[in-house]
């Protein structure tokens, strides 16, 4: 039996999710097929211990009144139901380093943040000042990061002439200030001979600006989506991999999943990794220079992550994370850690309840770690389909990477060991298999200054109605993805008309900067 709509939407990641919102909103009866038994790609939460944990949003910004995300939740019909802590106004994030006992905060707001960095650095304020308003020029290069229209950052070639650690360095001489405004380029995987400027202004601005968790997690964010999006009469089902795409006399008709159901539309939207979507599309259909483009775009960075469950009146709760670093020098070299020196630096982050006081129950931690050293266990799958097949020695090799990793944490959290009554884990295979990102890599694709064009995927593909959303498409990040959901559904719905009518839905609320 074939199903029929309008809209189908592969993949139930963030982009997904709003792209089939917004374009039920606009009267489409949309489909999301999601292959996962949860829905929400990087919103996904798991609970062990009875205790809830985050798969990738620690916390989000640009959520209060007014601000730039906030307005596209309003529009979307989000902020009603989410229920969020605001993180620390004078540090919410916190920059350390081995061998320095200060901490260096992250304030919410930009004259808050610059007189609690002056604090830290009192001759800096000229230059502390110089790299806030840098921040702001550039976000404002990008007409959707504030709901306003204009031409598409990727034909700004100034925007691409900043080279991150080159710039931020260039407001100061003092090293150690120099590292810690670079300091959470976690966020982004940042490095000192790619990376560019705007991605690191684009990704902390809105922290700045404000910062909260996501009380019990950041699934609600999907749920609320999802309740939305069937409020429309539409539809998302889970376990429904896509496997084929049908075409019927070169026109993409419909695609098959895995258990052999069929679903055509009109229209269709692929949240799948652009890698991916090729394969399944069948790359015979796009031009040989555009697949093998793709194919080239170097993944981000991807992680090991320590998912700790704390006893209980323990381990105090921290309404900030931690970004720390063995070397201040090495701040954009992380990535390139040596098996001696792993990790080289780490993110610490706490999940909040209704409950949460005084004490926290889980902690996250967060390290870079290179695809490569899971390579041996590529072809093994831990998913609803296929459970665990990696066997002991990957569980060794996880075991081992966790007493490596709480050693570091007990040099910043001297306590933490004596907390912990369970502890589990991700690598970039987990990533990889549960959020379907390649080569389980954090951020979809890396931004390269030296070649900046290289990684801009357009949402339109040459299958004229087979449409890309995502991370991989601009920027990553629940801001970042959001806005390339925009981009793809003005693709469909045309020109400017969407923004528009996001601006007139949200014109009662002054934007606050």
């Amino acid at each position: 039996m074939t199903e029929r709509f309008d809209v189908i939407v592969m993949g139930s990641g963030l982009g997904g999710l709003v792209s089939a919102l917004i374009l039920a909103k606009e009267g489409r009866r949309v489909c999301v097929l999601e292959k996962n038994q949860q829905f929400g790609g990087n919103l996904q939460t798991f609970s062990r211990n009875k205790t809830i944990f985050d798969t990738g949003v620690h916390y989000i910004g640009g959520l209060s009144e007014g601000q730039n995300l906030y307005r596209y939740f309003d529009y979307l019909g989000v902020m009603e139901d989410l229920n969020l802590k605001q993180m620390n106004i004078d540090g919410f994030d916190v920059v350390t380093f081995d061998g320095d006992p200060e901490e260096y905060p992250y304030a919410q707001g930009y004259e808050n943040f610059i007189s609690t960095l002056v604090e830290k650095f009192p001759e800096e304020e000229e230059g502390i000042r110089g790299y806030c308003n840098a921040m702001r020029e550039m976000c404002g290069n990008f007409p959707l990061y504030e709901l306003g229209t204009g031409k598409p950052y990727f034909e700004d070639g100034s925007v691409f002439g900043k080279q991150v650690k080159e710039h931020i360095n260039s407001f100061t001489s003092n090293e150690k200030l120099q590292a810690v405004l670079g300091g959470t380029n976690l966020l982004y995987a940042g490095d000192d001979t790619r990376t560019p400027f705007y991605v690191h202004a684009l990704s902390v601005n809105s922290y700045i600006e404000s910062a909260y968790r996501c009380v019990n997690g950041g699934s609600q964010i999907s749920k609320i989506l999802l309740k939305r999006l069937r409020e429309l009469g539409s539809v998302a089902y889970k376990r429904s991999e896509v496997t084929e795409f049908n075409y019927t006399e070169g026109q993409l008709t419909g695609v098959t999943t895995l258990d052999g159901r069929t679903f055509e539309a009109d229209t269709f939207i692929s949240n799948i990794n652009p890698k991916r979507t090729l394969e399944i599309a069948g790359s015979e259909k796009f031009r040989k220079a555009y697949v093998n483009r793709i194919a080239s775009i170097p993944d981000t960075c991807s992680a090991f992550s320590l998912y700790i469950v704390l006893k209980p009146n323990c381990f105090p709760y921290l309404n900030k994370n931690y970004y720390h670093f063995k070397d201040a020098s090495r701040i954009w070299n992380a990535q390139e850690y040596t098996q001696d020196s792993w990790p080289e630096s780490y993110m610490v982050s706490m999940g909040v309840n209704k409950n949460t006081e005084q004490y926290g129950d889980t902690l996250t931690a967060m390290t870079y770690m290179r695809y490569d050293e899971v390579a041996t266990w590529e072809k093994t799958f831990n998913t609803v389909v296929r459970k665990n097949e990696r066997g002991q020695t990957y569980e060794a090799f996880k075991k081992e990477k966790t007493e490596i990793f709480i050693d570091e944490l007990e040099k910043k959290f001297p306590d933490i060991r004596e907390c912990i009554s369970a502890v589990y884990t991700s690598t970039p295979l987990s990533y990889r298999d549960y959020i379907g990102n390649h080569r389980g890599c954090m951020y979809g694709y890396e931004k390269d200054i030296q070649n900046p064009l290289r990684s801009f995927i357009s949402p339109r593909t040459k299958i004229n109605n087979l449409f890309f959303t995502g991370q991989s498409l601009n920027m990553h990040g629940i801001l970042g993805v959001t806005i390339s959901a925009v981009i793809t559904c003005s693709e469909i719905l045309g020109g400017e008309y969407l923004i528009e009518k996001i601006q007139e839905a949200t014109s009662t609320i002054n934007s606050v900067n």
